[in-house]
């Protein structure tokens, strides 16, 4: 079953796919987020009909409180709208730090500032998809487990 992720931001959104059994995450490419939000939903469409895609996994901007941020609530309705058209499930996952954790390995990879302005989102995509695939395979583990 292949898994979309994806890291909406302002700008740009990142897609990051899963293999076809769902173990790993690769980044795939970054869609500038340029004129209507129809344009956004439709550069996915299409991602998801060339990748047969079931489901769809959104990073949820969280606090560190575990609060909503202030975007979160745009997200979900991005999310609501994006399950409609596609006709797969959308989830939304934490993605607390996921930004901050592909840019730290961009940074140790010492790739220059506009060079990580490029992929940034769609590494923070792999981080919120395979965050999800690994507890995905974590919740299997244990409800397959003999006690």
């Amino acid at each position: 079953m292949r898994i979309m992720g994806l890291d909406l931001g302002e700008k740009r959104i990142g897609v990051a796919l899963s293999d076809p059994l769902g173990w790993t995450a690769q980044g795939l490419q970054v869609i500038p987020v340029s004129g209507s939000l129809e344009n956004s939903i439709a550069s996915i469409q299409r991602i998801a009909r060339q990748y047969e895609v079931e489901r769809v996994i959104v990073g949820l901007p969280r606090n560190m409180d575990g609060s909503l941020s202030p975007v979160a609530k745009k997200i979900k309705e991005f999310a609501g709208l994006l399950s409609k058209r596609l006709g797969v499930p959308v989830e939304m996952y934490d993605e607390r730090l996921t930004t901050r954790a592909a840019e730290r390995v961009l940074l140790e990879a010492d790739l220059s500032r506009s060079k990580r302005r490029k992929v940034i989102d769609k590494m923070a995509a792999v981080f919120i998809l395979q965050g999800y695939l690994d507890a995905l395979a974590l919740k299997d583990k244990n409800e397959n487990r003999l006690d």
